[in-house]
């Protein structure tokens, strides 16, 4: 793949429809997802000591939910969506934290 064709998939790649779904309807409800989206890529060129030459790039795309936009009776409302596995790090994260603290305390008297 070309440089310039690498550059024009990234730019394509990267546009509102992949961070806004299409709107969806059911019984007067409209609800619209949202995700945030991250990209990134390089390109390089280089040679060796024999005088060969080569080029090469890439590029990738990730996208996380991170709620829905629900149209209803008139009024817009956000409900954001939970990741539950990093809600479950992080109080692992705060639990193994108070028992090293508590047991720095008990030790220290």
């Amino acid at each position: 793949m070309k440089i310039d064709e690498l550059m024009t998939l990234a730019k394509d790649s990267m546009t509102v429809r992949r961070v806004y779904s299409d709107p969806v309807q059911s019984d007067g409800v409209t609800v619209i997802e949202v995700a945030a989206v991250s990209g990134g890529g390089g390109i390089g060129t280089g040679s060796d000591k024999d005088g060969g030459e080569g080029s090469g790039g890439g590029f990738g795309l990730g996208a996380k939910p991170v709620g829905v936009y629900v149209i209803e009776n008139g009024r817009l409302t956000w409900r954001p969506a939970v990741d539950v596995n990093r809600l479950a790090m992080l109080v692992g994260i705060v639990a193994v934290t108070a028992l090293l603290v508590g047991a720095r305390i008990v030790t220290a008297d």
